[in-house]
């Protein structure tokens, strides 16, 4: 009988992917120098932005010392370029791409694409940062770190340095990068003025417009070059509106709810779950699943206060106590994904379970702050002689714990929100009943099978997840009872199940109470359990 532990595997992987993309690691603060030739650069950047065209010009980038000539350089971003840019601000996003013209050009790791943001709405300088090192622990997600940008010569400022989710992020993460890609964050240009005789549908929120892929476009970006995509899309989204009850045969599922639960504890609403309903990509992965990729988290923890169902802002008492069950409670039919995956009882209480795993994980003992005041340390004197800030290193120094006001709008504090919200989550009745406790997960062979027991306390039902390949998907077994294990309780039992017996086979079990479902391990399905 052989018990394996996944957190030695993470800990395996997260070594390699340091060493191999060390320009990410979060306390490395890069130097990029940004020379031109051109002495009308900045105008030349406007006008191609204003033209709403993704063309560049060429530049010299010194990235810590090392040379990189005809990188590609444009401005990116709409709100955190328009705005500033309104002001006369200096410090506007930028996106690099070293393989402009050299195709070989790259950095260690194969980074092509570097993409800088300006901490638009982020007087904390720590959202962008602190939200993807919670997010990856639970899906997969871009790296974060911080920049200091000089352009010829003169130092603009801090910028987040936020990982590309391109070719090289799904080679890292699934293998390959050749299936079917789509941004979802409409092009606001041209989608403003769309009259293409479709049914009405809200952003990129997956609501089913039809079958012409005319309907879609504009809404979604295709990003891959896989006949067929389109139709891929069309036929996700139809299934999810039309027969949710077979959508995790194109979906995957679990993937989805873990965003869904992050969106929702650390109130990241410039999302699918608030009014505009993008910053995600589907990337289709090797087992045949479309999987979502979390994107743009610059103003989470609240500081955008818009959720798609009031027609205002949200008050910092709504923020902090905002619903598990946004969206699911009224059925809004412009968030499918979320209503109609809630809708399965399972589905919803594994969904519950992640937000109990990210909110125990993360803020119930503070642990979020002690990160933040990591980050904060490393990043202070580089805030402090940032010429160009968008706010005043007076307002990065109290918005952790603090709201401050930008003008038309108030930031809300990450502990301000935080504090109250953790209360508020920890105290809900989904979290204090009788929750399972999954005390022990081991598997051993039998002939041609393998056998997996669970040691479960409080659970009405147990499920095991498996696959034997990561080019299929998890397939899902109810486990039986099998007795009680020595010395245990009256509510502990041993679930069990057998599957065929093969070397590598991952899987997890999921333990299934009146309230939530918990499973094992906590972060299933982005870690598991392998047979060895």
């Amino acid at each position: 009988m052989r018990k394996f532990v996944i957190a030695i595997s993470s800990l395996l992987l997260a070594t390699f992917l340091f060493g191999q993309k060390d320009f990410y690691a979060l306390e490395h603060i890069p130097e990029i120098k940004i020379i031109f030739e051109q002495k009308n650069w900045n105008a030349q950047l406007d006008s191609l932005k204003s033209l709403g065209t993704k063309e560049r010009i060429p530049a010299t980038v010194i990235i810590d010392k090392q040379i990189f000539k005809d990188v590609g350089v444009r401005y990116k971003g709409n709100s955190s370029y328009n705005n500033p840019k309104s002001k006369g601000e200096q410090k506007l996003p930028f996106n690099l791409k070293l393989d402009f013209k050299n195709k070989d050009q790259m950095l260690t790791g194969g980074i092509t694409t570097i993409k800088l943001s300006n901490v638009f709405q982020d007087a904390s300088f720590l959202r962008e940062v602190l939200s993807y090192e919670i997010a990856r622990k639970y899906m997969p997600a871009p790296r974060c770190n911080f920049a200091k940008v000089f352009v010829n010569d003169a130092y603009i400022g801090l910028y987040n340095n936020t990982e590309d989710i391109d070719t090289e992020m799904l080679e890292e993460y699934f293998g390959t990068s050749k299936n079917t890609f789509f941004k979802c964050d409409p092009e606001w240009e041209d989608v403003k003025d769309l009259d293409n005789g479709c049914p009405e549908g809200d952003k990129s929120s997956l609501m089913y417009l039809g079958d012409d892929p005319k309907c879609y476009e504009g809404w979604y970006e295709l990003e891959s070059k896989k006949d067929g995509a389109w139709q891929e899309l069309i036929t996700l989204i139809k299934t999810l509106n039309q027969h949710p009850e077979h959508v995790d045969t194109l979906l995957d599922v679990d993937m989805a709810l873990w965003m869904h639960a992050f969106n929702n504890v650390v109130v990241n609403l410039d999302s699918y779950t608030g009014r505009l309903s993008h910053n995600y990509y589907l990337y289709k992965t090797p087992d045949g699943l479309f999987t979502p990729l979390i994107w743009d988290m610059n103003i989470s923890f609240g500081g955008f206060r818009y959720d798609g169902e009031k027609k205002g802002v949200l008050t910092d008492e709504e923020l902090q106590t905002f619903s598990m069950f946004a969206h699911y409670k009224n059925k809004n039919p412009k968030r499918p994904l979320i209503v109609n995956l809630l809708n399965n009882p399972l589905w919803r209480k594994i969904y519950v379970g992640h937000c109990r795993t990210i909110v125990m994980e993360n803020f119930a003992q503070g642990q979020y702050l002690e990160l933040a005041g990591k980050i904060r340390s490393l990043i202070d004197e580089a805030v402090k002689s940032d010429p160009n800030k968008l706010y005043s290193y007076a307002d990065f120094q109290k918005n952790l714990t603090k709201s401050v006001d930008i003008g038309y709008s108030s930031i809300i504090g990450i502990e301000e929100l935080m504090k109250p919200r953790t209360e508020y989550l920890l105290k809900h009745p989904l979290f204090t009943g009788k929750n399972p406790i999954v005390s022990e997960v081991v598997h051993e062979f039998k002939g041609d099978k393998t056998v997996i027991t669970a040691t479960v306390k409080d659970a009405e039902k147990a499920y095991l997840a498996y696959r034997h390949s990561e080019k299929e998907p998890f397939k899902m077994l109810e486990m039986y009872v099998d007795g009680t294990p020595p010395g245990g309780g009256e509510n502990d039992k041993l679930w069990r199940q057998k599957i065929d017996k093969k070397e590598g086979t991952q899987y997890y079990v999921i333990a299934e109470g009146d309230r939530l479902a918990v499973c094992s391990p906590e972060r299933a399905s982005h870690e598991f359990y392998t047979v060895k």
